[in-house]
């Protein structure tokens, strides 16, 4: 079978890369700027650092700081509109996923028309959307560098997933120093995205051997740098690492697609307007233990790469051992124990599995389920 890769074209990671990356915009051209963020990371500086980068490189900006944690069909709207008014010739994504998918959403529209509902699915675009950087200040989500765009349709109270080739940024930058002194909870919900995004990888049907390597080395990173990304929020190290994790997870996930996790936690964010990282972390243990009946073998190699020693198990026993380990870091980081804890209410578990399941139409699991074992899923995760 064949494969493609998607990768943005230039990715620049490292302490201190914020200013090649201005660097960058410059030498390409661009004269006028949207910056799409959210109002904590204008609040706090981070827009004002950036738009004096630009501004002593000849190139101007406008900001929209609208985004919400979980984008909706109305930021990407607010968002084009002030482009459309600025003329701006570039976009400038700056945050974690949500600003990310925000500003793929607005540049996808902005060369293709009509409203970003009508892009929802594979490949659904005719041209390629505006030029967008993306610059990262969290590690999890990887949408700075994925073909991955995750707006919430708030008519249908349900996320929509559009996966095209023509949101892919043509520059990702992950600057650690922008990382530092975030939240311990938020450094715990996207580290457990990362992990989701690297597991769920591993399993997929459409894994090949480049998505393995970077999966499992992300599986490790994270593993090892995730409890101290959290209980430090100013070590360097540790939050550089953690860059390069879900990086790897988002090369991962970016070529493999997803599963189930994914699928269920849409649902969840979409209804009660949940933080994606967190439900995705309630939930992969539980969708794992379902994933082991087919893939038993790829979740003790999973084990092995969260550090447990599986030389003398079976891929049964090396599988528990996985759920075990996933389980641990997700205590250990802070995680809800279930979705109950999150407000998750039983009596809406089969519109969310029926949702589930036509979201998980363009993913690839290991095994299928039916209605019933999502929804046993759900249950179990509660």
């Amino acid at each position: 079978m064949s494969s493609t890769f998607f990768i943005p074209a230039v990715n620049l990671m490292g302490a201190g890369c914020l200013a090649e990356a201005a660097d960058a915009i410059q030498s390409h051209g661009f004269k006028k700027a949207l910056i799409v963020t959210d109002k904590v990371l204008n609040q706090i500086g981070v827009v004002k650092q950036i738009a004096g980068l630009l501004d002593s490189r000849q190139v101007d900006c406008v900001v929209y700081d609208g985004t919400q944690p979980n984008p909706t069909t109305e930021n990407v709207a607010q968002g084009l509109a002030l482009l459309q008014e600025n003329q701006c010739d570039c976009v400038i994504s700056l945050g974690g996923g949500s600003p990310h998918d925000c500003a793929k959403g607005i540049a996808l529209v902005a060369t293709n028309g009509g409203q970003i509902g009508d892009y929802e699915g594979v490949d659904q675009s005719a041209k390629p959307q505006l030029p967008l950087i993306a610059i990262n200040t969290t590690a999890g989500t990887a949408s700075e560098m994925t073909r991955f765009c995750i707006i919430t349709d708030e008519a249908r109270h349900i996320k929509m997933a559009i996966v095209d080739k023509h949101t892919t940024p043509i520059i990702s930058v992950n600057d650690p120093e922008l990382m530092l002194a975030k939240p311990a909870s938020l450094t715990a919900a996207t580290g457990m995205d990362a992990l989701t995004h690297a597991i769920e990888a591993y399993v997929s049907t459409a894994a090949t051997p480049i998505t393995d390597a970077v999966a499992l080395k992300a599986m490790t990173l994270i593993q090892d740098n995730l409890r101290t990304a959290v209980a430090d929020g100013q070590n360097i190290e540790a939050r550089e690492q953690m860059a390069y994790a879900q990086f790897m997870a988002g090369m991962a996930f970016n070529n493999a697609s997803l599963g189930y996790v994914h699928a269920m936690a849409h649902q969840l964010g979409g209804f009660y307007d949940l933080p994606h990282g967190v439900c995705n972390a309630v939930l992969l243990p539980h969708v794992q233990r379902f994933n082991a009946q087919v893939c038993a073998e790829r979740l003790r190699d999973v084990a092995t790469a969260m550090g447990v020693d599986t030389e003398n198990m079976t891929a049964d026993e090396g599988a528990k051992a996985a759920i075990q380990a996933i389980q641990s870091l997700s205590t250990d980081v802070g995680i809800p124990a279930g979705l109950n804890e999150l407000g998750a209410k039983q009596e809406d578990i089969d519109v969310l599995t029926e949702n589930a399941l036509k979201d998980a139409c363009g993913f690839t699991n290991p095994k299928q389920a039916t209605h019933d074992e999502i929804a046993k899923i759900f249950m179990e995760a509660m």
